[in-house]
């Protein structure tokens, strides 16, 4: 326990800098919003947090952002693949930390016992057809009695494929690091995301370093997570979000949700 929370407190994910203006300023729609249109939100929320993990091989500790989703289980956290098989290699030492914010874990650290990735990301090369396919489950273990929705309130709910079959305005939420990023507060970004090829693309977002995994809200809903952005050089810079409304999502979704009912 321990060890992980000096990995929350001193983790600062490596960013490239950003060129001198990503996202076109009449594109940025986040009130306040950067150079990358990210501003930082009002406050931290109690469904949104950080995981962290090891790399035992590379000797290097990993941070991403996620989110709680709602589950019959209670216990359920969405983020990317990569964030949970790093390099392909599957983390040790896995914990989520809900509503991080400074260092401080205000709702605990609920430590991860299993993890799920869908085979098509898992047993694909890393080429953009594997990007639709970049999500994770992390089920936590309970604390007691008490599962992880019982601090957190119930978590976000998965948006359908139908609803995002055109433009929608979303909000992404990360815990972006480097040299213009604390990598200790949360983020967000408005963007306007338009399906593409299995993904969803926004240009009014640039995620920096840090940001992946973490969701993309369409109101109280959870409609992706980040996956992936263009190169920080990129003056157009885009975002690219895995959406939550496959049908391998929902399968992955049921199984992860009766392990963890097992428990």
């Amino acid at each position: 326990m321990l060890r992980l929370l000096l990995i929350i407190a001193l983790t600062h994910p490596p960013a490239a800098e950003p060129p001198e203006r990503s996202v076109p300023g009449q594109r940025v729609l986040t009130p306040g919003g950067d150079r990358l249109g990210f501003a930082p939100a009002r406050r931290a929320r109690p469904d949104t947090g950080v995981l962290v993990g090891y790399d035992r091989v590379a000797g290097q500790d990993v941070m991403c952002g996620a989110a709680v989703v709602r589950s019959r289980s209670k216990s359920l956290v969405v983020t990317a693949a990569h964030c949970v098989r790093h390099r392909g290699r599957a983390l040790e030492q896995m914990a989520f930390v809900p509503g991080y914010e400074g260092g401080r874990a205000p709702l605990g650290v609920w430590r991860a016992v299993r993890s799920w990735v869908p085979s098509r990301w898992r047993d694909r090369p890393d080429t953009p057809a594997r990007l639709p396919f970049d999500l994770a489950l992390v089920g936590v273990a309970r604390k007691g009695r008490d599962p992880l929705e019982s601090v957190t309130g119930r978590g976000l709910r998965p948006v359908t494929r139908g609803a995002l079959s055109r433009p929608r305005a979303l909000d992404l939420l990360g815990y972006p690091g480097g040299r213009r990023y604390p990598g200790t507060r949360l983020y967000h970004c408005l963007g306007q995301a338009a399906p593409y090829r299995g993904v969803l693309v926004t240009h009014n977002c640039h995620a920096s370093g840090g940001g992946s995994g973490g969701p993309a809200l369409y109101g109280e809903a959870v409609a992706g997570v980040v996956s992936s952005s263009s190169p920080m050089s990129d003056r157009d810079g885009f975002t690219v979000l895995a959406p939550l409304g496959t049908r391998s999502f929902r399968r992955m979704m049921a199984h992860a949700d009766r392990v963890m009912r097992r428990g």
